[in-house]
Order: C-alpha cells, then sequence, then structure tokens
C-alpha cells in the first residue's frame, strides 16, 4: 500500500502539546501588504489559471462531471480513477473560470449543474459523506478506497462556492442536498474530534484528525451545518501544537506545507481571530520559515535559494511523498514542488512570484506543459514528473485567484453557514477580546 499523505498526516501529528497564543495584535500589525501584482506578473498567473481550467474542464467525465486525481501533464490517458477532493477543487475552478470568461457561461454553468445533479443523486455516499476515490464514469467506489471526511469537506466547500456563483435553482439545491444530508456527528464515532476515515470492512480507522492542519475546514463545516451540526467544544478539542524554527514560532506539527494552505483557499480567516491564533498569520510565518528552510538546504541540494524553494506532498522520482520542513521530512533530494509557492501567493506574495516567474523563465521546457507547471521536478538530476494532480493544480488556481482578487473568499464566505460557523468557533475581528470573566 502507497504512503499516503493522509497516513503522514495521522502518524506524524500523534502525541503534539497544545499551544494558545498568549499574545494578540492588532490587525494593522498583521495584515499583509495589499497585493500589487505588475502585468507581467498578471499574465503569468493568468496563463496558470486558464491552463489549471483546462485541466478541470478536460479531465472531468463528461456525464458524471468527477476528476480525475491525476492526469498526464499533457493531457489524456487511461486513467479511471477519481478524486473527490479534485472535484471540490474542480468545482470552484469551474466558478473562477464562469466569472473570468474562460468558456462561454452558458457551458460552465451546465457542466456545474450537471456535476452537482450527479454528485447529490446517483453517487454513493455513507451518512452524506464520499469516498476519496471513485470511478470516473460511474461514481462507484474505486477499489479499496475510503470514506473521507476531509476529502468530503473539500468537495463541500465547492459545492457551496458553487451556490453562491450561480443563481441557478437546480445548482442551489444539489449544493444545498449535498451540504445538508451529511452526519458529522457520524463520522466523529463517539469522539470530540473527527475519526480519520471508515470503510465497510474495517469500519473506523484509529486515527483522528485530532491536530492543527488543513482539517479546519472539515471543522468549520461541521459547526455550521444546519441538519447535522457538531458542538463547538469539537473546535476546541483539536490539539494547537507549537513549532519554533529560525526565530519564527507558529501552530503546525512536522507536516508538509499545504497543511497551511488548503483550508486559507475558501476560508477568509485575514483581519480575525479565535482564541488561539490569526490563522491567516500563523500561515504567513509558516511559509516564511518553509522557505528559509529550503534556502537552508541549499549547501546540500543548489537548486534551493531564495529564488527557487517549495516542497510540499507531491509526485517524486521514488513515488508519491509526503516531504517539506522544517524539521526535515521524507527524502527531500533537490526537488521543487510549484504547487508549494503557487498554494503560498496570498501569504508571502512577492516571493512566491519569484518562484513562479523563475520556473517558468528558467525551467518552462522541463516543467511547463499543457495544465502547467508539471506537480514537481528536480533541476539537479533533471528528472520530472509526467503528471498534474488535482490536488496540487486546485490549490494552485485557487490561490493564484485569491492573490489577485480574493475573489474564492468572497464568494464562498457569503453561504450564511460559514458566519455561524465562525461564530460558534470564537472568532473576533482582531483588536477585539472576549472579556474574562471573574
Amino acid at each position: 500500500m502507497s504512503f499516503s499523505r493522509r497516513h503522514f498526516l495521522r502518524v506524524g501529528m500523534t502525541g503534539a502539546a497544545a499551544l494558545p497564543f498568549a499574545k494578540r495584535l492588532l490587525a494593522a500589525d498583521l495584515a499583509p501588504p495589499t497585493p500589487r501584482v505588475s502585468p507581467a506578473d498578471e499574465a503569468l498567473l493568468d496563463e496558470l489559471e486558464r491552463a489549471a481550467f483546462d485541466f478541470y474542464w478536460n479531465e472531468a467525465d463528461p456525464h458524471t462531471g468527477l476528476i480525475r486525481d491525476r492526469a498526464n501533464a499533457d493531457g489524456g490517458g487511461p486513467r479511471t480513477k477519481a478524486s473527490i477532493a479534485a472535484t471540490g477543487f474542480g468545482l470552484t475552478a469551474l466558478c473562477i473560470g464562469h466569472e473570468r470568461r474562460f468558456r462561454p457561461r452558458g457551458e460552465i454553468q451546465a457542466r456545474v449543474r450537471q456535476t452537482l445533479h450527479f454528485l447529490a443523486n446517483q453517487t454513493p455516499t455513507e451518512n452524506g459523506l464520499f469516498y476519496h476515490f471513485m470511478e470516473h464514469s460511474t461514481g462507484k467506489r474505486f477499489r479499496q478506497s475510503e470514506v473521507s471526511p476531509i476529502d468530503t469537506a473539500i468537495l463541500l466547500c465547492g459545492a457551496l462556492t458553487c451556490r453562491e456563483q450561480f443563481s441557478n435553482a437546480e445548482i442551489q439545491r444539489d449544493a444545498t442536498t449535498l451540504y445538508h444530508r451529511v452526519d458529522w456527528n457520524w463520522a466523529m464515532n463517539g469522539g470530540q474530534t473527527f475519526a480519520g476515515s471508515w470503510t465497510p470492512e474495517e469500519g473506523f480507522t484509529k486515527f483522528r484528525w485530532d491536530s492543527y492542519c488543513e482539517s479546519m475546514m472539515l471543522y468549520l463545516l461541521a459547526m455550521g451545518s444546519p441538519t447535522h451540526p457538531i458542538p463547538a467544544e469539537s473546535w476546541h478539542a483539536v490539539r494547537r501544537p507549537k513549532m519554533v524554527y529560525a526565530g519564527h514560532q507558529y501552530i503546525s506539527s512536522p507536516a508538509p506545507l499545504f497543511v497551511h494552505q488548503f483550508s486559507h483557499a475558501w476560508f477568509d480567516f485575514r483581519d480575525k481571530h479565535d482564541d488561539y491564533a490569526n490563522y491567516f498569520q500563523n500561515s504567513i510565518v509558516a511559509c516564511q520559515a518553509h522557505r528559509e528552510f529550503c534556502t537552508s538546504l541549499s549547501h546540500h541540494f543548489p537548486s534551493y535559494s531564495e529564488d527557487i524553494w517549495g516542497i510540499t506532498a507531491s509526485d517524486s522520482s521514488r513515488g508519491y511523498v509526503a516531504w517539506g520542513g522544517p524539521p526535515l521530512l521524507g527524502p527531500i533530494d533537490g526537488s521543487v514542488v510549484p504547487a508549494a509557492s503557487a498554494g503560498s501567493l496570498p501569504f508571502l506574495l512577492n516571493e512566491s512570484l519569484t518562484v513562479l516567474r523563475t520556473l517558468r523563465s528558467r525551467y518552462g521546457k522541463q516543467t511547463w506543459r499543457k495544465y502547467g507547471f508539471v506537480d514537481a521536478f528536480n533541476p539537479i538530476t533533471g528528472w520530472a514528473s509526467k503528471d498534474v494532480l488535482g490536488i496540487d493544480v486546485g490549490i494552485s488556481m485557487l490561490m493564484a485567484e485569491n492573490a489577485r482578487s480574493q475573489y474564492v473568499w468572497d464568494t464562498f464566505m457569503r453561504n450564511p453557514e460559514v458566519e455561524v460557523a465562525m461564530t460558534r468557533a470564537g472568532f473576533l475581528p482582531d483588536g477585539f477580546e472576549v472579556p474574562v470573566m471573574a
């Protein structure tokens, strides 16, 4: 069985201690500068987004709308495994394409309507939760795939973005159906935190989503549910371990960089905090630490520098690996993962743009294909992945759009359930505190 991103997180986060942030900063201290993107960089991000949109358009089954987990970077291929997470990113990508008119708007709306209808009416679920992987053309469970709370959450983020983007009654109905029918309490399996996954053969796994990672979106969607909400205590039951690196202190476990990106693709955590942190600022610090970590490896791997950095779970010459840091995770060999810097665009705009610009100009023949950057490549050895992965294409596209226009944030956050969830979790604007009662 291959070493999966999810297994890495479940095992790697066990045993961490919680760290409440003792100090509150004003919004003016935390807010990043207003993004300023040059016309040349706008053109690069537009090229990246259009290529990503083409992946989601071409690699979706024309009947089901389900999107392949991965595809050849130049398109095509016989793969039949679809990913519910890639489909969630893809639904959001269709919203971006609709807004930017990457295809005729009527065609995009029809694809969204067809996809949501299939998901709401024909795809097998367990208590409303989806299998992680499905057959591309039928929606049936792919081999021994697990029912996955976190991947269901990614799908729902995409569906709820569509509900706000499109005025079509069928789209809004089916998106609402998908969200309202999920029995989140079942997925907690009697605990305060979510079970990692479930299969018909083995039941619930012993691992839990009980430490800070990309699962913030999972807990918030569940707390905001109008039909099967989980208690707010579950938000506080999640451990928030401290990471310290090169003078940077932030909430994290030893994990790839994407854990600081995925929830932020939809949820706008800017200028607000809960009892523990301003999570947007936390991701800024995590990305800064990661950039410095990569540059510190340059004496071993001259491929890394201030202009080329970024390692997150991805393909490698040895197969799919959950690598990154700090601290050092996995068999790092000088490979670069473009999604790591692209997913950091809202947090480190100029530094991330520098990476993307350098990769495109210096290594374009090696790294750029029909669907944009390949999943990973190694400037030292010349190895380059032949594929793109749906979740990596997705975080790149969504964060590029958020950095340019804040569109995904602005659209997704209009969902009323999101406001309910943020309130239940105790979020306040930066600079505001709840008085402690004597």
